[in-house]
């Protein structure tokens, strides 16, 4: 692959080429700047497109930029995976280090013993909130939401797991399920407060979620699978005492949208970083 090349395409955190979140992959960008990345993410259209801007092989160390079609993005967990999986099956298994706007982010690759691989990235640290009173209005208004739509015991927060996130959780899976909002609203509310996407909810166990992502403001309705996110609800339930001890906590998303994609998220109450696993697959170029 060089940078003037066809961007790769791979369908993360599923084994499914039809299902998990689509992203773009630019294994040697070193040529391209700013403008000619955000050309290629928009061109392409997936939420977000990561570009290698440089790479040592032998050192399995590689600076990473990620744009959406609209803008770049500080970070992104699908396509982290996308791009792990990928170096993964080029280079062989192994440990990764990826240097990337927020930081550096580990990313461990292994067999999963049908010969795919399986990948695991390592946060920089979560952290979370309670959301404004103000901020938490205009996204419930923007959303069609109200304040009754929303479980009690999992408060409204902002969460940041490299990307800052509103976390709201549904009471209900029916009113997950019934998503219809303003695209141009939320995006204003986003941009207002910095939130990368909303990350909408249902608990449907202590260690079960599901998991809706709008991303207006990255030109994109919604995220079938969302790494970034996905860290941040780790940091999330941390934060409310939710996690007594190290715990797998599994998301399901993309149902909704007909891209079902499975993230698991390894949690520990000793530590305010959360990993984040999952699998990825090529999908056929046009």
């Amino acid at each position: 692959m060089t940078s003037t090349g066809v961007p790769l395409r791979y369908a993360a955190f599923t084994s499914d080429p039809g299902g998990g979140n689509p992203a773009g992959l630019v294994l040697d960008a070193g040529g391209l700047g700013d403008a000619e990345m955000l050309a290629v993410a928009a061109a392409l259209g997936y939420s977000e497109t990561a570009f290698v801007t440089s790479r040592d092989d032998a050192a399995r160390r590689f600076r990473v930029r990620y744009f959406s079609p609209l803008a770049e993005v500080a970070f992104c967990g699908h396509a982290t995976i996308a791009l792990a999986v990928a170096l993964a099956e080029r280079l062989g298994v192994g440990d990764l280090l990826l240097d990337t706007p927020v930081g550096e982010i580990p990313v461990a690759t292994a067999e999963d013993g049908t010969g795919a691989v399986l990948a695991t990235l390592t946060s920089v640290p979560s952290r979370s909130g309670p959301a404004g009173s103000a901020a938490l209005d205009a996204a419930l208004g923007a959303l069609r939401w109200s304040a009754a739509d929303l479980d009690p015991d999992l408060p409204p927060h902002v969460a940041f797991g490299g990307n800052d996130h509103l976390v709201l959780a549904a009471a209900s899976r029916e009113r997950l399920a019934d998503l219809a909002y303003d695209f141009d609203a939320l995006a204003a509310v986003m941009r207002e407060h910095g939130w990368t996407t909303v990350n909408l909810v249902w608990r449907e166990a202590p260690e079960r979620f599901h998991a809706r992502n709008p991303f207006p403001v990255g030109g994109v309705v919604e995220d079938p699978a969302t790494g970034a996110a996905a860290a941040a609800l780790g940091g999330y339930l941390r934060a409310l005492g939710l996690v007594a001890r190290p715990a797998t906590i599994a998301i399901r998303q993309g149902e909704d949208m007909g891209r079902p994609s499975d993230l698991l998220l390894g949690v520990s109450p000793e530590d305010d970083r959360v990993r984040v696993t999952g699998r990825a697959v090529p999908i056929a170029q046009d």
